[in-house]
C-alpha cells in the first residue's frame, strides 16, 4: 500500500508538470500574455525540475526519508494552491518554479523510499507503480486539466491537483513507514567523478535533445488543434488522453525491448518521434491526421524513454545517488527547451505548426549524438547482465560500463 501512495503521489506530480498543454490558451488570455509567454511556464518548472533532482538528491541524503517525503508533498501542495491564486504572470511563474523543485525532491527521495520498503525482488515492480503514476497521468491526468480548464476555468485545474496532493500527503504521513538511513554515507567525490565522462555528458545531451523535440510540439498541441486544424477546443482533451494512451503503450513496449536492444531503440524511436513531427508540420490543417499523430507520437516518445533511462545508468552505475538525478534533470533539460524555441518560432512568425518542424531538428540533432555515442562505444553489445540488480544503486562491469536493469517506465 505504501507504495502504491507513492504511485498517487506521482500521478498529482506528473499531472502538474504536464497539464499546462491544455491550458495554455485559457492561461495567456486570463494573464494577458502571449501563448508564447505562457508556454514559459512549462519550461519554468522544467528549469525547477534540472536544478531541483540533483540538488535536493545530494541535500536529502542524510535527512530521515519519511519527513523529507511529508514535507516535499506539502510544498508541493502549496505550490499548487499559489498558482490556484495567482493575481499575476510573475506569481504564477514562481509557483511553477517552487512546486517543481518539491516534485524533483520527492522524486529521488520517493525511488529510494519505494525501493527500501521492498524485498530485492519486488524492487522493479515497485518502481514500476511509481512511474505508472507519471503514465496515467497523461492518460487521465492532463485531458482531465484539460477538461476543467475548459469547463470550470484554469484554475480549477490547479485546485483538483491541490486536492490529489493533499489526499496523496495523508497517504505518506499514515502509511508510509519510518525508513533507517544508510549505515555508510555516500562518496559524493566519487559520484561527481562520473562528469568527466564524455558517454554521460552524450546520455545527458541524447536525452535532452529527445524530450525537447517532442515537447517543442506537444507544449502548444492546444492551438495546434483549435487554430490550425480547426477543432473545437473540446476535443483538447480526448486528443492529449489519446498522446497518453500512446504512451502507456509506448513504456509498455519500450520497457520490454530496451533491456536487450537499447540503442536499436534508441534510433528507431526517435527516428519515428522525428517522422511523426515532419507529419504533423506537412498535414497539420487535416483533423485526421493531427488526431492520429498525436497519439503515434505518445508512443514513440515514450517507447524511447526506458532506452533513455538505461543508458545513464550504463554508464552512470558507480553514482546511483546522481545516475537518476542526472536523466531526470536531461529530461527536463529538453522539457525547458523545447517549449522556449516553439514559443520563439511562433514569436518569430512562423505559426504553430512551426513548433512541429523545430522539433523534428532536435530530434536530428539527437539522432547524430545517438551515433557519435555508439561509435564511441566500440560496438559492444547492449544487454542487460543476467542476475544484475534491478535498480540503479545495484552494478556489475561489464568493460568500461556498469550494466542495470532498464527501469520499465518514463522516468520525468
Amino acid at each position: 500500500m505504501a507504495v502504491y501512495i507513492l504511485g498517487l503521489s506521482v500521478f498529482a506530480l506528473g499531472t502538474s508538470e504536464f497539464m499546462l498543454s491544455g491550458l495554455l490558451p485559457p492561461i495567456a488570455d486570463d494573464m494577458d500574455v502571449s501563448i508564447p509567454k505562457a508556454g514559459l511556464l512549462i519550461s519554468a518548472f522544467a528549469i525547477g525540475m534540472v536544478v531541483g533532482a540533483p540538488l535536493l538528491a545530494v541535500a536529502t541524503l542524510r535527512l530521515p526519508r519519511r519527513t523529507t517525503l511529508i514535507a516535499l508533498i506539502s510544498v508541493f501542495g502549496l505550490g499548487q494552491v499559489a498558482g490556484a491564486l495567482a493575481p499575476t504572470y510573475e506569481v504564477l511563474f514562481v509557483s511553477r518554479v517552487v512546486s517543481a523543485l518539491a516534485c524533483a525532491g520527492f522524486w529521488a527521495v520517493g525511488a529510494a523510499v519505494a525501493i527500501a520498503m521492498v524485498p530485492v525482488n519486488a524492487r522493479a515492480r515497485a518502481m514500476a507503480v511509481m512511474i505508472g503514476g507519471l503514465s496515467i497521468a497523461n492518460v487521465l491526468g492532463v485531458p482531465l486539466g484539460a477538461f476543467l480548464g475548459e469547463s470550470f476555468g484554469w484554475r480549477s485545474a490547479f485546485w483538483a491537483v491541490g486536492a490529489a496532493s493533499a489526499i496523496a500527503l495523508v497517504g505518506v504521513v499514515t502509511r508510509i513507514p519510518r525508513i533507517p538511513l544508510p549505515d555508510e554515507k555516500p562518496q559524493l567525490k566519487r559520484e561527481v567523478a562520473i562528469y568527466r565522462d564524455r558517454q554521460v555528458w552524450l546520455s545527458i545531451v541524447i536525452t535532452a535533445l529527445a524530450a525537447g523535440g517532442v515537447f517543442c510540439a506537444f507544449s502548444y498541441l492546444a492551438p495546434l488543434l483549435t487554430d490550425v486544424a480547426g477543432l473545437d477546443s473540446g476535443w483538447v482533451p480526448w486528443v492529449l488522453g489519446l498522446f497518453g494512451v500512446g504512451a502507456l503503450i509506448g513504456t509498455t513496449i519500450g520497457g520490454r525491448v530496451a533491456d536487450a536492444h537499447l540503442f536499436g531503440v534508441l534510433l528507431s524511436g526517435i527516428s519515428a518521434s522525428t517522422v511523426f513531427l515532419v507529419a504533423l508540420a506537412l498535414f497539420a490543417s487535416n483533423q485526421i491526421a493531427v488526431v492520429v499523430l498525436a497519439f503515434l507520437l505518445g508512443l514513440s516518445a515514450f517507447y524511447t524513454a526506458p532506452a533513455l533511462n538505461a543508458r545513464m545508468f550504463n554508464v552512470a552505475g558507480v553514482a546511483p545517488t546522481l545516475a537518476g538525478a542526472t536523466t531526470t534533470a536531461a529530461f527536463n533539460l529538453g522539457n525547458t527547451s523545447g517549449p522556449w524555441l516553439g514559443g520563439a518560432v511562433i514569436d518569430a512568425d512562423f505559426g504553430f505548426r512551426a513548433t512541429a518542424w523545430a522539433g523534428a531538428a532536435m530530434l536530428v540533432l539527437g539522432l547524430v549524438a545517438v551515433t557519435v555515442s555508439l561509435r564511441l562505444r566500440g560496438g559492444a553489445p547492449s544487454r542487460r547482465i543476467a542476475g544484475a540488480p534491478a535498480h540503479p544503486g545495484g552494478e556489475r562491469h561489464t568493460g568500461s560500463e556498469q550494466a542495470v536493469a532498464v527501469e520499465r517506465g518514463a522516468g520525468l
